[in-house]
């Protein structure tokens, strides 16, 4: 099955959504902001993709951080900013049916995902 994470009503998650409903890939919708996100399945992203991938820099959210958090950022507490922040996380994320992770909504990404 595949997973697809990230909030409801975020842009980027509904032109993704909305390119996954037109060509009839049957996924599981995960809004973090709403049910939370656990370590091991944040841990899990990050072992794939980097905790800089993950952590979405242009957002609100980072621009409330103190500036201080922002000046010592590591994998530590970028983990624990997301952990305690879900909607920091950078959208969406798309975990494939064999374990394989997406971050970011890009049409010909996808494409090339479900050919």
């Amino acid at each position: 099955m595949i997973e697809i994470y990230g909030i409801r009503n975020c842009q980027t998650m509904k032109k993704a959504r909305q390119w996954l409903d037109e060509r009839g890939v049957d996924y599981r919708f995960h809004d973090y902001k709403k049910t939370g996100l656990d370590r091991q399945t944040l841990e899990r992203w990050e072992d794939a993709v980097g905790w800089e991938t993950l952590l979405n820099r242009r957002g609100m959210m980072w621009r409330k951080v103190p500036q201080e958090v922002k000046d010592r950022i590591d994998r530590e507490t970028a983990l624990a900013l997301m952990l305690e922040t879900p909607s920091i996380v950078k959208r969406p994320v798309l975990v494939l049916a064999d374990g394989r992770i997406q971050v970011g909504f890009d049409p010909d990404t996808y494409a090339s995902l479900f050919p």
